[in-house]
């Protein structure tokens, strides 16, 4: 389940990063949301597990998980920026 929710979020966010930025945060923002998205399987998963250590190390890995999707979406958004300053020299 884990490795299949890494790989979907990482092929959504290579195809995103194909598209480019013109300064806009949209990309940031589906990079964001697509690991959110993923963060909310594993506390779906976490939900639905009996072994309490389990699904606290489950919640855990959401919360990586939200953080370095958030991370990423900073890192875009000053890539955007620093691309836009580039540019205009």
């Amino acid at each position: 389940m884990k490795k299949l929710s890494f790989a979907i979020v990482g092929a959504a966010a290579l195809a995103l990063a194909a598209c480019g930025g013109k300064g806009d945060d949209a990309l940031g923002d589906n990079i964001a949301d697509n690991y959110d998205a993923a963060a909310d399987n594993l506390e779906a998963v976490a939900d639905n597990t009996a072994n309490a250590a389990e699904s606290d190390a489950l919640e855990n890995q959401a919360d990586a998980l939200r953080e370095e999707g958030e991370n990423k979406e900073e890192a875009v958004d000053k890539a955007d920026v620093n691309a836009a300053a580039v540019n205009a020299m």
